[in-house]
């Protein structure tokens, strides 16, 4: 299997060269290949949303180098930035933050209408993944009227509507119950073998840890 995400001793630190510096990163490496489920393990404040915020994208190391599908992303320009993230990785967190005002189908179809497909297909493809994951019978309603587990199942839909080959999640379970937590965590699994795509998931849960396909932890800023 070949390497979707390596990341290459990343340093990150806030408040650098001031009073209150925190170092969060310490030459973390880590490399997850395509079709490949790691778990992320490591205490509260410990630098896990960093890592994830970097390896997305959506924030840059002090040092280091992050390689996106054999392609190094160091040096990009924002707008260069903004379009690999759209097109390469997609985001689940422990919130759904589903729009509340459209329907789940809606929810799904915007990313891609935002990245210039057309209605029709775009819809075809978010009721095929609503399927894949049990909720397409719910495609019409918004979000208040779905439960946590299904609210949190469209939002697995709506980062994987434009196919991603890297899926980012920071405690995807936390805020659910253990039930509703076991069905989304199988209905994430069943998408990343579906598609190949390599993922990169945070958790505190060691027994939803277990059940990937490989654990690493940060410590003290660095991936062992």
């Amino acid at each position: 299997m070949s390497d979707t995400l390596v990341l290459e001793g990343l340093e990150k630190g806030y408040n650098r060269g001031k009073p209150g510096e925190v170092q969060v990163l310490r030459g973390a490496s880590l490399s997850v290949a395509a079709g490949e489920v790691v778990a992320l393990v490591a205490p509260s404040g410990a630098g896990k949303s960093t890592l994830l915020h970097i390896a997305g994208l959506l924030d840059t190391p002090d040092a280091g180098s992050v390689l996106l599908g054999g392609r190094n992303m160091d040096g990009l320009g924002d707008r260069a930035r903004t379009e690999a993230r759209r097109a390469e990785v997609g985001f689940i967190y422990q919130f759904h933050h589903l729009l509340p005002e459209f329907s789940a189908l809606e929810n799904v179809t915007i990313p891609q209408r935002a990245n210039g497909l057309a209605k029709p297909e775009a819809e075809a493809r978010a009721r095929q993944l609503l399927t894949l994951v049990g909720v397409a019978p719910r495609a019409d309603h918004r979000p208040a009227a779905l439960s946590g587990g299904e609210q949190q199942r469209v939002a697995f839909c709506r980062a994987l509507a434009n196919g991603p080959r890297l899926l980012l999640a920071d405690e995807p379970t936390g805020n659910l119950d253990p039930a509703a937590s076991d069905t989304v965590f199988a209905a994430l699994m069943a998408l990343v073998r579906e598609t190949g795509m390599a993922a990169l998931i945070a958790t505190h849960n060691l027994d939803l840890a277990a059940r990937m396909d490989r654990i690493v932890r940060l410590e003290q800023g660095r991936v062992v």
